[in-house]
């Protein structure tokens, strides 16, 4: 092979990952060598200021995106480097890339399927580069860190899309509207013997014909097709028992909630991937396990594309008829599978740094058994779907990451009273420390009303009767595992604007007692609840001036998304 179609990678021992520079440098070559082959273009740029590009290869030329949509074409996503200190997506993509370019058999193989790609998604992690971040993994050399310019995970920012690599991405993917996408990456965690661990989109959230689909047909083709390459494949290890923390007491689907890869790609109804290597084996071995990995699940997808589509588009129509939304999901404890395992023995040594006993696994005592397997889960919360979400023009934020994943909106045209479903918020938990830059609601109670709310000429209607239904209707239910309220989009109506002034409200409160009968009923209940309390002005006062009517805001603690039942 001629030396400028070699990757840096290839160049080197086997364990060395390409700079950004390289990499781009790698793909503008193919483009301009093999112009009908493989395109590559920007899609934005990042936070850091760095070009965000995607990639686009075909059998046949065929790179235009209006063209592929009209034909129907299956589109397979690979993406990349959304974490640059776990690279061996990104050189595996480069080869296979090339090998598309070189290698007139495997392009032809693609027949209609489109191949689309990020060879970096993290642009601004792989430029910091140092060999330090990841302190449990070997090799490479030298890789790119998580964070992004701003310090942020982006495989924790999908929903919200503080990053302008977010917003690159969430429109890409809407635009082109993947079957199937791989996300590489690389775990931490227990040692065991495989190289190559998988998180799929978990099949029971998944739902539909899909799910059934990648559970009974997908994933045992995946996990038989390793195998014969020589990269036997497991589930992530997730360990069920969190005391333990090792995979002897079993294994649990990771719950991949919209706000990573896989979860982002579920709301859009299509099967996802995150293929996980273990760290601790030899990035040469990570690196061709991974590859492996890719072609294996692109082989799957060109075989049974048409059979894919149809499902997506099945379940898209489904979506659109619901009248009840699963919003949370977890496993099912009495319903355990079983995958044959094959680990190392758990074995607990003192500490030599602390008083305390270590955990270490033994590679001279492997063992190889059959294991709980937690890979069936139920609905934890469910709720009726409305027809139409109202939501005010003011929300900017979250009108916008509407329309950057294709949700089909309506301007209301004439301001007016309209009898709207509401929710209040009763309670909510929020995290004691930033979780990604937000203050994260771990919980929300919410107590439901009809009020008669003023819409004003410019507002946005959502009807649910459309294909992203399930976009819209997991980040609008303020509930769901990663809605837009519990990312604190919403977090100013959690606030009363207005106050008062002790002495002169003391009389006030007293009339309002004896004004209004509900406020009595609470107060005296509040009381009997909190005795310790009456001592405290401050607290008695607040609670009279939340509760009463004559001082209500309407707009505090009311969720300010409405819903047409």
């Amino acid at each position: 092979m001629l030396p400028d179609l070699l990757t840096p990678y290839e160049k080197g021992n086997k364990n060395q990952t390409t700079t950004w520079e390289e990499c781009i440098a790698f793909y503008q070559h193919l483009t301009a060598r093999f112009p009908n082959v493989v395109r590559l273009f920007q899609i934005g740029t990042s936070d850091g200021g760095v070009p965000l590009y995607a990639g686009v290869v075909t059998a046949d030329g065929v790179f235009d995106l209006e063209e592929i949509k009209r034909e129907a074409r299956p589109v397979f996503f690979n993406n990349n480097g959304i974490h640059p200190g776990e690279p061996e997506g990104i050189d595996a993509c480069m080869a296979l890339v090339r090998d598309f370019c070189i290698e007139p058999g495997r392009l032809a193989a693609l027949g209609r399927t489109v191949f689309l790609f990020v060879p970096i998604y993290n642009v601004d992690g792989c430029w910091n580069r140092q060999n330090t971040s990841r302190v449990n993994q070997d090799g490479p050399e030298m890789f790119g860190f998580r964070g992004n310019a701003l310090n942020m995970d982006l495989n924790r920012d999908f929903i919200k899309c503080d990053s302008l690599n977010a917003q690159a991405f969430n429109q890409l993917f809407s635009a082109w509207s993947p079957d199937v996408m791989v996300d590489t990456h690389t775990s931490n965690g227990a040692d065991y013997s495989y190289t190559m661990t998988l998180i799929q989109t978990q099949a029971d959230k998944l739902g539909g014909g899909l799910g059934t689909f990648l559970r009974a047909t997908m994933l045992p083709e995946i996990f038989a097709q390793m195998e014969q390459r020589g990269w036997p494949t497991c589930p992530y290890v997730n360990p069920h028992n969190q005391v333990t923390d090792i995979p002897d007491d079993g294994i649990e689907d990771f719950l991949e909630v919209p706000r990573f890869s896989t979860g982002y790609a579920a709301l859009h109804h299509t099967i996802g991937f995150m293929p996980e290597t273990h760290m601790l084996k030899p990035y040469a071995d990570r690196y061709e396990s991974m590859r492996n990995l890719v072609e294996v699940v692109l082989n799957f997808t060109i075989k049974h594309a048409d059979q894919i589509q149809q499902l997506r588009a099945a379940d898209k129509h489904a979506a659109a008829q619901k009248t009840q939304w699963p919003v949370q999901w977890k496993a099912d404890q009495s319903k355990p599978s079983h995958f044959r395992f094959k680990g190392y023995a758990a074995v607990y040594r003192p500490s030599l740094i602390g008083n305390y006993t270590r955990l270490a696994y033994d590679r001279n005592q492997p063992w190889e058994k059959d294991i709980a397997y937690y890979d069936n889960f139920v609905p934890d919360v469910t709720v009726p779907a409305p027809k139409t979400y109202v939501i005010p023009q003011a929300w900017r934020e979250v009108i916008a990451r509407l329309q950057w994943n294709g949700v089909q909106l309506e301007r209301v045209v004439e301001s007016g009273l309209h009898t709207l479903h509401t929710y209040h918020v009763k309670k909510f938990t929020s995290r004691a420390t930033p979780y990604e830059g937000h203050m994260f609601h771990d919980e929300v109670e919410l107590e439901t009303r009809t009020e008669q709310i003023m819409l004003r000429a410019g507002d946005y209607l959502l009807h649910l009767n459309q294909a992203n239904a399930r976009y819209a209707v997991e980040t609008l239910e303020p509930q769901a595992h990663d809605s837009f309220f519990r990312w604190g989009f919403f977090n100013s109506v959690l606030e009363k604007k207005e106050a008062f002034s002790n002495y002169v409200f003391e009389d006030t409160a007293l009339e309002l007692l004896n004004s209004e009968p509900e406020l009595k009923a609470k107060f005296e209940q509040w009381k009997t609840a909190n005795p310790a309390l009456l001592s405290d002005q401050e607290q008695v006062l607040s609670f009279i001036f939340a509760n009463c009517k004559r001082y209500n805001e309407p707009e505090w603690l009311r969720y300010p998304v409405y819903r047409m039942m």
